[in-house]
């Protein structure tokens, strides 16, 4: 699997699309928090935490990650080289699995860099270092657990469709559907308690700092379901 691993990272950084993943996330983020006026802006909120980060980052996610995964196997199948793929001494959930830690360790080099936000809230805090060391963290935390579900239904999606686009799109309306799909149905209707089977439910709760062994297992559930598909799907190809 590692073979596998190290080929996707480096089919990503040989050509523009992991660099632009990248540029694209952090220049988007940096522009909402720190340069356009608005609710996102931190200078005008006046308080010296990540929090609106953390608001924008799902959404943004759900853009970039299935640009980085709508190719995984849609190339494969459009080329014909899955035959050839399976042909090696690999089992097929092997193979999934190794197309998708490599789109999630992708994914977490982008995230790497927003550390630097915590040092400049920490500079911006009064008295400097004053700020919410369980909260930030902790959203961190989330964050990762997201990326490992979006990146697992961006896999399952690009076993749908021979087209690039096409797997875009289906697993950019997925991942909606999952973040914010159930928790607008709740709103729409006070008597659909289903707020708590969408992602954005158990992003928040990791958000606040306490880690509660529901959510872990949800996310994990959620990625290993959607990778379960994804292998059902292919053996039926």
């Amino acid at each position: 699997m590692i073979p596998i691993v190290k080929k996707e990272i480096t089919s990503f950084f040989a050509g523009p699309i992991g660099y632009l993943v990248i540029a694209v996330f952090l220049i988007v983020n940096g522009l909402f928090l720190w340069v356009f006026a608005g609710d996102y802006n931190i200078f005008d909120a006046g308080f010296a935490d990540l929090s609106a980060f953390f608001d924008l980052a799902p959404w943004i996610l759900i853009l970039l990650i299935p640009a980085v995964t709508m190719r995984a196997f849609s190339d494969e199948l459009k080329m014909g080289t899955i035959e050839l793929l399976v042909t090696k001494p690999l089992s097929l959930p092997t193979i999934v699995c190794g197309k998708y830690l490599g789109a999630v360790v992708l994914i977490c080099i982008a995230l790497l860099p927003t550390f630097l936000y915590i040092w400049t809230i920490s500079s911006l805090g009064n008295p400097p270092g004053n700020w919410d060391v369980g909260s930030t963290l902790g959203s961190y935390l989330g964050l990762f657990f997201l990326v490992l579900a979006y990146t697992a239904v961006g896999v399952f999606a690009s076993t749908l469709s021979e087209n690039q686009v096409v797997a875009f799109i289906i697993a950019l309306f997925l991942c909606f559907v999952l973040y914010f799909g159930f928790e607008g149905l709740a709103s729409i209707n006070a008597n659909l308690n289903v707020a708590q089977f969408g992602l954005k439910a158990h992003f928040t709760s990791i958000s606040r700092g306490v880690i509660d062994t529901r959510d872990i297992i949800y996310f994990v559930s959620v990625a290993a379901l959607f990778l379960t598909f994804t292998v059902l799907k292919l053996r039926k190809q």
